[in-house]
């Protein structure tokens, strides 16, 4: 098929454009490069270096003629959406709106979301948190992948575009940048590797559900095959601490760097765990990297990157 991916430059994105190029999809890359890296585009893709907010995104649309679009293209760092909601806003949500617009104007087969779990569910008792919790975003990242999951809805039921909204929990991996707040298992990585000082916001008790890309991937192309609708949970169903994270990366790098405390981050979650039955059940999905096993994956990649 002729797929088209936003954002496949980025973290989540090129990994995905390498496996069904690997499956022997034709692959259209759209990417402004805001976060994405050149060097993680797959040269067997045909690459637009565009923003999703751009009207020449209809141009591509007309040439390409896509049959399915992975959206993948965001603004990432959920603290500069705090700082700066508006900008968030017109990536996040009229970026998204652009996009399906196309997607309408064109009439494409399927649209696969990149969405997010934690950032949309916040601060629960109820863990693993199932895709049916209440949603009360408590930044506004979350709350306009939220908005985008309802205009997905409007966007079925009025003109018949079917949609996966897949709610990941906290990614890590080859490729994540460490410049990027929200990936503590790459920056921890980085600044292990080069020998620099750890900074643990508040008391590193704070729990997430730290998925491997490579299931998350995974995730993806089973959405790409099954057919309907609907939102899925994406993680492991398991938590862990921040302190436990930089515990494991100290014994697999053999590292004796000690950690440093700084103050909590304003707002920021205590908890965030995904429940995942309803995507065992319906995609046929479940998590097979283990933490330990894709923590040492990724400590490798960054060894080689520094080198």
């Amino acid at each position: 098929m002729k797929i088209l991916i936003t954002g496949g430059a980025g973290f989540i994105g090129s990994h995905l454009v390498d496996a069904l190029i690997k499956r022997k999809h034709k692959l259209i890359v759209v990417d402004n490069l805001s976060s994405g890296l050149k060097e993680n585009l797959n040269p067997k893709a045909k690459f637009y270096y565009l923003d999703i907010r751009s009207k020449k995104l209809d141009n591509v649309f007309q040439k390409e003629r896509p049959e399915i679009v992975f959206h993948c293209a965001a603004q990432i760092n959920l603290r500069k959406s705090i700082a700066h909601p508006l900008k968030d806003a017109r990536i996040n949500i009229l970026g998204s709106l652009n996009l399906l617009e196309n997607c309408r104007k064109y009439k494409i087969k399927k649209f696969i979301f990149s969405s997010t779990g934690g950032a949309i569910y916040g601060d629960t008792k109820n863990i693993p948190t199932p895709e049916d919790f209440p949603a009360n975003p408590p930044s506004p990242y979350g709350i306009a992948k939220l908005t985008i999951e309802k205009y997905l809805h409007y966007y079925y039921q009025v003109f018949g575009l079917p949609y996966f909204s897949l709610r990941y929990s906290n990614v890590y991996g080859p490729r994540q940048n460490p410049k990027n707040e929200a990936g503590v298992i790459a920056i921890f990585s980085e600044k292990i590797l080069k020998g620099e000082q750890i900074v643990i916001n508040g008391d590193g008790r704070q729990t997430r559900d730290y998925v491997y890309i490579d299931d998350v991937v995974r995730a993806n192309l089973l959405a790409l095959r099954r057919k309907g609708v609907g939102v899925f949970n994406i993680g492991t169903e398991k938590e862990t601490s921040v302190r436990e994270i930089f515990k494991m990366l100290k014994k697999i790098t053999q590292t004796k760097i000690k950690a440093i405390y700084g103050p909590p981050i304003k707002g920021e979650q205590r908890r965030s765990c995904l429940a995942i039955k309803k995507a065992k059940r319906e995609l046929g999905w479940s998590p097979k990297v283990g933490l330990d096993d894709g923590l040492k994956k990724t400590v490798q990649w960054f060894k080689k990157k520094i080198k």
